[in-house]
């Protein structure tokens, strides 16, 4: 973006660089919030994690639950100067994320032997033109999980040979794509329309197979400290590009622990602020997704194409450029429009 655009690209990619990552992040928070502490949904609670197996007390809050995750787990991991220091966190991460999904497939499979699963609604219910436009609320979350541009450079120059890039990011795509389909194909499959926002907070329930308890909590432990190791991966990121917007003349982030130290704790706050006071992951997603996402993923690599600035673009890659651009901001303009509108009535509701 710099190289085609200027200061003006690079800066415009930092800012949607940091609110999508800030975004992310919140999100993350949020569901350890609810794996921990618990959540309510439609007047429904679903008790988490400590207050199953402790009750409910001061300290099993998602306030103070949430200040200990950032103090014990957030912060020092987030002290790490170099993406390659995180090598070992990243890989248990991926690990426990196929637990969760290896667990969950197997209790899907067991109970539709046992015949205690119902065929799922395969296709949405669209009504009126306010349902079908409601449609387009997947898009941003769908962008959001492919989104992981802004680690490749900082990968790239820590490898002793880059050539690999291109099949670390090949291989990325694919193990990304297979954790995702599986788990919400056998999420949905599990619990049909009554899957949540956030499917974890599902597994507080009795399941209906043996060891059911067990297998809820190892299901959301899993995947609660997936999300642990895999936030410091994406604060790095978050941290060198809003250090690069704020102080773009200053040396390498690394060489300079006060201001390292800074913007470290500050962004650290700001996540938890964003976690105790956004109401679900859905709101952090919606609009984050539909915004700085779908500018990283979609609009700016097509800009870049169009504006070829080394004079390599074929006259095909300009049409599909062209095509993603109004693509993109077609559906994100209505998935922007029927979050808005869906807030707005939400709010103004007289139970609210």
């Amino acid at each position: 973006m710099g190289v085609a655009f200027g200061k003006a690209g690079r800066m415009l990619l930092q800012i949607c660089v940091v609110i999508n990552n800030v975004g992310v992040l919140v999100v993350y928070m949020i569901i350890i919030g609810d794996v921990l502490s618990g959540t309510s949904a439609s007047g429904v609670h679903h008790a988490g994690l400590l207050e199953g197996w402790f009750g409910v007390h001061w300290w099993s809050g998602r306030f103070f639950v949430l200040v200990v995750t950032t103090l014990a787990i957030f912060a020092p991991l987030a002290c790490f100067k170099r993406v390659d220091s995180l090598r070992y966190t990243s890989a248990l991460s991926v690990a426990l994320a196929v637990v969760f999904v290896v667990i969950t497939a197997g209790i899907t499979i067991v109970k539709i032997f046992n015949g205690s699963i119902a065929m799922p609604r395969l296709l949405p219910v669209v009504t009126d033109m306010t349902a079908f436009f409601k449609l387009f609320t997947v898009v941003p979350v769908l962008v959001t999980a492919y989104i992981c541009h802004y680690n490749v450079h900082t990968i790239d120059n820590e490898l002793e040979d880059s050539s690999k890039m291109q099949s670390i990011v090949r291989t990325a795509l694919g193990l990304c794509s297979t954790v995702y389909i599986t788990t919400s194909f056998f999420g949905f499959l599990l619990f049909g329309d009554s899957t949540l926002d956030d499917v974890l907070a599902n597994f507080d329930a009795d399941l209906g197979i043996p060891y059911s308890s067990l297998l809820n909590d190892a299901v959301r432990v899993s995947y609660a400290v997936h999300l642990m190791l895999v936030f410091p991966i994406i604060f790095f990121a978050l941290r060198l590009n809003l250090d690069g917007l704020l102080f773009p003349s200053s040396g390498p982030l690394g060489s300079d622990n006060r201001r390292f130290t800074l913007v470290s704790i500050g962004l650290l706050m700001i996540v938890f602020l964003g976690a105790n006071f956004i109401p679900s992951i859905w709101d952090a997603f919606q609009f984050t997704g539909a915004t700085a996402a779908v500018c990283i993923g979609f609009i700016f690599p097509a800009a870049v194409t169009l504006r070829d600035p080394h004079g390599i673009a074929t006259k095909k890659d300009k049409i599909i450029s062209v095509f993603m651009i109004v693509l993109a901001v077609f559906s994100n303009v209505v998935a922007i429009y029927s979050d808005a509108v869906a807030l707005f009535k939400k709010n103004s509701s007289p139970s609210a």
